[in-house]
């Protein structure tokens, strides 16, 4: 019975793969088109973007070309291919602004930008663009169902910039002092960050990487600025402390206080 249920199985495979085989050459494009639906309804992605791609210029003009590109765009997007797939979704929406997948489009175009961002060592320009395709999408269409998906990618888009960030800071607080005064890099980073983004989960991180750069700067510093820069370690200290008044640096933040008071006259 086993040996039957394969045998039958390899039969309806070989079938299968015969008129798909035959549909590939077929000139008949509305057969195609008809055929490309069922295998994407069907799982059969690879298939259904192959006869698709053939089917867009001949349906030019046509409501078929529409929904054949909104199709091939879904094809590579349900294949986890994203980069191919926003650039179908894109053209479709850019052709069909008020088409009937126009909002389907833009939201599956900067949600599979999202599925594809790089982790935050890597270049980042992914990440940036799928931010920019999903708020594209939010403004486009605010009362979407698919509005609160969005913008929790995009917060999440926006942690893993920020943690870009924070590592770049890290970085210029490690090197020191080495060929220049990397702690005002480090500094500046981290404040830009804060700027861009003032919701981000690591935005203590960041404030307590500043106040650590500001003072491992006034500490460097030659005896006649020491004391400027220290007020400027002051300053940052009752900042943090009034972001975070139980935060798990607390101790260390108070240490670096206790020391800056020594060179700043009341």
């Amino acid at each position: 019975m086993r040996n039957y249920i394969i045998y039958i199985a390899a039969v309806l495979l070989l079938c299968s793969c015969g008129e798909y085989t035959r549909v590939q050459k077929s000139e008949d494009y509305d057969y195609k088109f008809e055929y490309a639906k069922r295998a994407f309804e069907e799982k059969k992605y690879v298939q259904a973007a192959t006869l698709l791609k053939d089917c867009i210029a001949v349906f030019k003009g046509s409501d078929k070309a529409e929904e054949s590109l909104y199709l091939l765009g879904m094809s590579h997007y349900e294949n986890k291919d994203y980069l191919t797939s926003g650039v179908y979704l894109k053209n479709y929406y850019t052709r069909y602004p008020k088409g009937k997948y126009a909002e389907s489009a833009r939201f599956f175009c900067g949600y599979g930008y999202y599925l594809d961002s790089p982790d935050p060592q890597l270049d980042q320009t992914g990440t940036i663009q799928a931010i920019e395709e999903l708020q594209a999408f939010l403004d486009y269409f605010p009362r979407s169902d698919k509005v609160s998906i969005a913008q929790n990618a995009i917060f999440e888009l926006q942690d893993k910039l920020t943690l870009k960030q924070l590592q770049n800071a890290q970085l210029y607080y490690n090197l020191g002092n080495y060929m220049g005064n990397n702690y005002r890099s480090a500094v500046i980073v981290a404040q830009n960050a804060v700027k861009d983004y003032p919701y981000s989960k690591y935005k203590e991180d960041l404030e307590m990487l500043i106040l650590k750069a500001l003072y491992q700067e006034a500490d460097n510093s030659v005896e006649e600025r020491k004391a400027d820069r220290f007020r400027d370690v002051i300053d940052e200290y009752y900042s943090f402390i009034n972001n975070y008044p139980d935060s798990r640096n607390r101790s260390e933040a108070d240490n670096i206080l206790k020391i800056a008071r020594r060179y700043v006259k009341d």
